[in-house]
């Protein structure tokens, strides 16, 4: 089988830009032979540049310079010093946008601006970025196939009648909790049901933190455990404070709950007034304490909470390691559905990146 090429440009070299690339790099083959698809990386860019070469960039090569820390711009022929990010999607003549550039909670840039840019042109996007879709999920749905709702996703390459092709795609399972198919799983396998409650744990330096001060650490040494394993932040605020566990169930309640969802509509709590008292006399008391995200249907509306809950240590939520997060669906036809995934780094939320390229490339072949 011929593969199809598609063209690819990353918004963002960090950990999990960096991730993507190698998976791209490592799985070539595979993806050409398995998947029938070329995923040709045709632009990078970080704070301060990129590089382009419409005809291809080389992956190792370009890995290379983020191992030995050098600027992509610097790159002989393919080096584009001071391109905006921006600029990417049009310099890289890209078919799918990838955006992983840091969170911005305040006005979601630079981030906003890039998606905005790629899906107004006609350019898939998938995100690893929480930023625009927490701040920004109804304007961003709009402009892409989900302003149809979820379930025309995919809709035909034109439209017979009109003959104008249909709004580019949105995906982003990778912002809510890496590879862990938080998304998937309400929008594909409970597909008809009516979701009743949700609960998850999409937090990785809570999880880290509050599994560490159950075997005796303060949650000052937990937490300094955490950063030097590279888990937590030197900052971890959004963490500790339930935002980036609420920006999560934000985008999940807009996406999967239909629920149009801001920050201010979800209760946040943190876990800093916890000791570890608290947290082992939960245990003693056969439960454990997690920093629960909820979604409980009241009427229309859902409620939403974040906050230290103890649960009962048979629940799935309880069961869950210090690297693991997890998802519980409840529905009317389907009394729980749940899943687990173990994210001790970037590369599950790389692997996730791929595996929304691999659904767009799907929906785009097989009509």
């Amino acid at each position: 089988m011929h593969p199809t090429t598609y063209r690819i440009a990353l918004a963002g070299l960090g950990n999990v830009g960096s991730a993507v690339l190698s998976i791209l790099h490592r799985q070539d083959t595979t993806l050409r032979t398995r998947y029938g698809v070329h995923l040709q990386v045709t632009g990078v860019a970080e704070l301060g540049g990129g590089a382009v070469d419409t005809a291809g960039l080389d992956l190792g090569l370009v890995l290379d310079a983020l191992r030995t820390q050098r600027a992509v711009a610097s790159l002989p022929g393919i080096g584009r010093p001071g391109m905006e990010a921006v600029e990417l999607v049009q310099q890289a003549q890209a078919h799918i946008l990838l955006e992983a550039t840091p969170v911005n909670l305040q006005d979601a840039q630079p981030g906003l601006g890039i998606v905005t840019a790629a899906l107004k042109q006609g350019t898939h996007a998938v995100l690893a970025n929480k930023g625009p879709l927490t701040l920004a999920y109804d304007e961003l749905a709009e402009m892409s196939d989900l302003g149809l709702g979820w379930g025309f996703a995919y809709a035909p390459k034109s439209d017979p009648n009109t003959q104008q092709k249909p709004k580019p795609k949105l995906r982003f399972s990778a912002c809510v909790g890496g590879a862990l198919p938080t998304i998937n799983l309400g929008w594909r396998d409970l597909a008809g049901c009516q979701i009743l409650r949700l609960e998850a744990v999409l937090n990785g330096t809570t999880q880290s933190i509050l599994r560490a001060m159950e075997l005796g650490q303060t949650y000052d040494e937990a937490l300094v455990d955490a950063q030097r394993r590279g888990i937590a932040e030197a900052d971890p605020s959004l963490d500790v404070d339930g935002w980036d566990a609420a920006c999560k169930l934000v985008i999940t309640a807009n996406a999967v709950l239909g629920q149009s969802t801001k920050l201010a509509d979800v209760h946040v709590e943190g876990i800093r007034h916890l000791t570890p008292e608290m947290v082992q006399n939960a245990v003693r008391a056969h439960q454990r304490i997690v920093l629960l995200c909820a979604a409980e249907l009241s009427g229309a509306r859902y409620r939403l909470s974040v906050q230290p809950t103890a649960l009962p240590l048979d629940h799935p939520l309880s069961r869950l390691t210090s690297d693991e997060m997890g998802v519980v669906y409840y529905a009317d036809a389907v009394d729980r559905l749940s899943a687990a995934s173990s994210e001790p780094g970037a590369s599950p939320a790389a692997a996730a990146m791929v595996r929304d390229v691999l659904d767009i490339v799907r929906s785009e072949i097989g009509t």
